[in-house]
């Protein structure tokens, strides 16, 4: 047999793809059923919705053969398109190579299994009369179900892959087996070559000294590199899910170089990656021996009244929670300015998170955090979820089966380095705010004894979401304009939850959108607001210069990491970013 016979595939008949579809639609029936017992009763169907959604599944079935048939089907040069506006004519990204429709074969599984796709989508929609919650569960399920059944994901199914395998002999299968196999042994999916990176040499490179270390935070005081300097400092909260060098990438990517270079003396919180040492740790520890610790060093240190403050994710809404207990205990006038990157305090459209946190999710929590802390793969891993299409199939199918090498990529590099939780805090995390909301309930929750009220929160805000967040949704992050009370710009960054912060200016991607005045309503926003090209960081810049622009020296007693009271420990950036 020759070599092009073996690519050569045959076609199914049209039994064998009716079963197909029933077997798709069993496992959905099973996650229905599912939903179901959970909701505690049947689950009811919009009928009129569903005769809808059968009729035109069937009818463009019946179209996608009928095309297939009239055109010689296995005989053709090429594929038949699918009309405009039918589902299988949408772009995928997952099936753009012209492998995929240039060979009627592979277009009529690619072809078949949108259509697919988009009746069991449909379905789901149909069902009626549930929770909203319960229901989101179960588009998420068969989002994912559909994720890991797509054609692209299995060697006989994808013609890239064949012809890989044809071409190389099977190195491919060896070399993707060694992949999976190193994955395996290091319990986490590779997205990266870790080895072009160094944290300290071409991550986290910024110049500055650790000035300061306690059993929760190392303090980073950066080298100034202008003549002068604001005179009120900056400190920068980095979220503790996450390396703080998301911030400090390669120089040309770095929010912390170009603020330095902007004027601002600039401090950022290191956190310590959680061990057992840390198991009773909770919210208060954040805020208190946290966030209004480096506050108070800070000011001290450089004898100045106040600092400007940058809270990205959860260290944002930690930030909420620390502005509110210092505003309950009448010392607001201890930070000047407060900005979220991506930060929500209103949990009531958290977005897909939120379906993590059911009993049977936090049950799963406390078994893999037995030792006080949770392991941070754990978490990437859900957030990896999140994105499966993106973050975990199309690495199965570069890594796995076409084996290839891995690119250089510092934000992915970034992204597979993760921290540990403390158990008792992250578990009081989802359930006080996810799923009880508590954070924006006047008085519910008290910290240190204080309780705590968004509403007294009268701090110049800085609010920024990203236009395709889907960790810190959009419409999640606008909600904070309707808590606090002070004066307060909302900026919506092209991009998502991490390319729509770490933008730069030099790089000239992407957009954002603002108003002069803050409308009612993010949709009201968006139909009001200006778009603007490129970063949106000189906007924030101007902000925070209309803040106050008086300057001092930069070069002289504490504006310099080290040269004040607090001595130089060891160099940016530190240790605790390290640990592992």
């Amino acid at each position: 047999m020759e070599a092009q016979d073996l690519n050569e595939p045959h076609l199914p008949t049209l039994e064998q793809m009716q079963q197909w579809t029933e077997v798709v639609g069993r496992a959905q029936q099973l996650m229905l059923e599912q939903a179901a017992g959970a909701a505690g009763r049947t689950l009811p169907f919009d009928p009129q919705m569903v005769s809808r959604i059968q009729t035109g599944f069937a009818n463009e079935g019946l179209a996608l053969w009928q095309r297939f048939l009239d055109s010689g089907g296995m005989l053709r040069d090429r594929a038949e398109p699918p009309p405009p506006g039918s589902p299988a004519a949408r772009k995928d990204r997952r099936f753009a190579d012209p492998a995929w429709t240039n060979h009627p074969f592979y277009d009529l599984i690619r072809q078949s299994y949108l259509l697919l796709s988009d009746y069991l989508l449909n379905m789901t929609d149909a069902v009626d009369g549930v929770d909203p919650k319960q229901k989101a569960k179960l588009r998420f399920a068969t989002n994912g179900l559909l994720d890991a059944m797509a054609p692209s994901n299995f060697p006989l199914t994808n013609p890239l892959v064949i012809e890989k395998t044809m071409q190389s002999g099977g190195e491919n299968l060896v070399k993707g087996l060694q992949h999976m196999l190193a994955d395996i042994e290091k319990g986490q999916l590779t997205h990266t070559d870790g080895t072009q990176f160094e944290v300290g040499r071409n991550l986290a490179a910024t110049p500055g000294k650790v000035i300061k270390e306690t059993p929760l935070y190392q303090l980073i005081h950066y080298a100034p590199s202008t003549a002068k300097v604001l005179e009120t400092p900056l400190i920068i909260f980095p979220p503790w899910i996450n390396r703080f060098y998301i911030l400090d990438l390669a120089p040309e990517k770095s929010f912390v170089k170009w603020a330095v270079d902007q004027g601002l003396s600039v401090f950022l919180v290191s956190w310590k990656s959680a061990d057992a040492s840390m198991k009773d740790l909770i919210w208060d520890d954040y805020i208190l021996r946290g966030q209004i610790d480096a506050i108070d060093t800070v000011r001290e240190l450089l004898a100045v009244p106040s600092v400007h403050t940058i809270g990205y994710c959860v260290a944002g809404t930690t930030l909420a929670a620390t502005l509110a207990l210092l505003a309950a205990r009448d010392e607001a006038d201890k930070v000047a300015s407060a900005t979220f990157f991506t930060a929500q305090v209103d949990f009531s459209e958290a977005g897909d998170l939120s379906l993590f946190i059911d009993s049977d999710q936090m049950k799963l929590l406390e078994q893999l955090s037995s030792g006080g802390f949770l392991d941070g793969r754990y978490m990437a891993a859900t957030f990896n979820l999140l994105r499966g299409r993106d973050l975990i199939w199309n690495y199965v199918v570069n890594n796995y089966l076409l084996g290839q090498d891995y690119p250089p990529f510092d934000l992915l590099y970034w992204n597979g380095d993760t921290t540990n939780l403390p158990a008792r805090w992250h578990k009081d995390y989802l359930c006080q705010l996810y799923r009880d909301n508590l954070l924006v309930k006047p008085g519910a929750l008290s910290v240190d004894g204080t309780p705590i009220d968004l509403g007294k929160i009268r701090t110049p805000a800085y609010v920024q979401a990203g236009r395709e967040d889907h960790i810190a949704p959009a419409e999640s992050v606008w909600k904070a304009t309707q808590h606090f009370s002070g004066p307060l710009r909302f900026l919506l960054a092209g991009s998502g939850h991490i390319a729509g912060v770490v933008n730069p200016p030099a790089a000239g991607k992407y957009q954002y959108w603002t108003c002069d005045e803050l409308p009612d309503s993010l949709d009201a926003f968006v139909a009001a607001a200006k778009e603007t090209k490129g970063s949106w960081w000189p906007d924030w810049i101007e902000w925070i210069r209309s803040m106050g622009d008086s300057s001092v020296a930069a070069t002289k007693g504490a504006r310099v990491p080290g040269g004040g009271k607090l001595k130089s420990i060891e160099d940016a950036p530190g240790r605790y970013v390290k640990g592992r």
